[in-house]
């Protein structure tokens, strides 16, 4: 079980975390969170709006940050398929805007939930395993599934810090030198490349 996620009897999945890597995983799920940014659940009790939450526009033009660009890509942006002339960039670009204003903010809402219940779920399992070193996580279907989308983002930023655009592009990473300032970036999305790997298949029927 170290290192990797394994199914748990009637649904779920369960992997056995020491003290660092809940650090790690912690420290990097706080940071996509404060990348993504505050929603309305963050504001002060009673100063919500359900009915403006619900017809509130997101932003029409892309995150300038690489990896909220990532994390938040055009809808009709296609790098194997570029536009045909400018006319067709255009559309594109219109289609991209609008689509980008009536999903962006329920797309970083799911994200968010993500990382929290990642967040979550590690400072209960290290407040359980305070003095052990560490501890098994065990994971609800339903929270596999907000472990599963975190990892992904987590992957996916990390990856846009790398300049990574494909996975074949990892090829080159595994041989880096210690004193590579890259090498623990590397490390970190090759590790959680494998955890969600075995994330994903206690999923599968």
């Amino acid at each position: 079980m170290p290192g990797t996620f394994e199914p748990l009897p009637g649904g779920g999945a369960a992997v056995a975390l020491d003290e660092v890597e809940i650090s790690i995983i912690r420290s990097l799920a706080v940071q996509l969170l404060e990348l993504i940014g505050p929603g309305p659940a963050d504001d002060a009790p009673g100063t919500r709006d359900p009915l403006a939450e619900l017809f509130a526009e997101g932003p029409s033009e892309p995150p300038s940050d690489p990896v909220l660009r990532r994390l938040f890509p055009d809808a009709y942006s296609d790098p194997a398929r570029p536009p045909a002339d400018e006319a067709e960039a255009d559309e594109r670009r219109t289609l991209s805007a609008e689509f980008r204003r009536f999903t962006e903010n329920d797309l970083r809402a799911g994200k968010r939930e993500n990382a929290l219940a990642v967040i979550r779920s590690l400072n209960a399992l290290a407040a359980a395993s305070a003095g052990e070193g560490g501890a098994v996580l065990k994971l609800s279907p339903e929270e596999s599934r907000h472990w599963l989308g975190a990892l992904n983002d987590l992957r996916l930023a990390i990856g846009a810090r790398l300049e990574i655009t494909d996975e074949d592009d990892t090829d080159g990473l595994y041989g880096l030198p210690d004193e590579d300032p890259r090498k623990p970036m590397v490390m970190a999305y090759l590790w959680l490349g494998g955890l969600q790997e075995t994330l994903v298949s206690t999923l599968m029927p």
